[in-house]
């Protein structure tokens, strides 16, 4: 971990919202050359978020090195007792050293706690890291779409947690 002092904490604070927008902005831009777009997408999609958050059934995970914003992760409700993962994030150092699965392992404890029945995300292709990761903890891809939604070519997947009956 190095001399850095991480933390994560799990409530949301003023200010929050808009390192998530910024956060993604310019790593998508810099490592897969979004256009603003996409952090504009970012913007309005956390707005929606923040705008129905319920503490009891969502959760976010904000990751601080040295008092910074450096990754970020969040679960929301969505209709018929599913979950949404969204917004999984971590700046370039920090991956490589567990965080991306600590965090993963906290949504998925959040999400049993919680007796959601079940769970989906929306990734794109090239961020095969937390796609692995996605699967390694149950996520299966179900569709894909050809997109250019942000200006570059890309796939749009779209992957489903469904939890097997005990």
């Amino acid at each position: 971990m190095g001399d850095h002092q991480i933390t994560i904490r799990n409530e949301l604070k003023a200010g929050d919202l808009g390192q998530v927008a910024a956060l993604h902005g310019r790593i998508y831009f810099e490592e897969h050359g979004f256009e603003m777009g996409f952090e504009a997408y970012v913007m309005e999609s956390l707005l929606e978020f923040y705008r129905q958050y319920d503490s009891s059934r969502d959760k976010v995970w904000v990751v601080e090195a040295d008092g910074e914003m450096v990754g970020f992760l969040l679960l929301m409700h969505r209709q018929d007792e599913q979950a949404q993962l969204r917004y999984f994030i971590l700046e370039k150092k920090y991956r490589g050293m567990g965080l991306g699965k600590k965090l993963m392992q906290e949504w998925i404890d959040f999400y049993k706690e919680k007796g959601y029945k079940g769970a989906f995300l929306y990734t794109t292709s090239g961020l095969d890291p937390a796609v692995s990761l996605y699967e390694r903890f149950g996520f299966k891809k179900v569709s894909q779409i050809k997109s250019r939604n942000f200006g570059v070519p890309l796939l749009e997947m779209l992957y489903q947690l469904k939890m097997e009956k005990a």
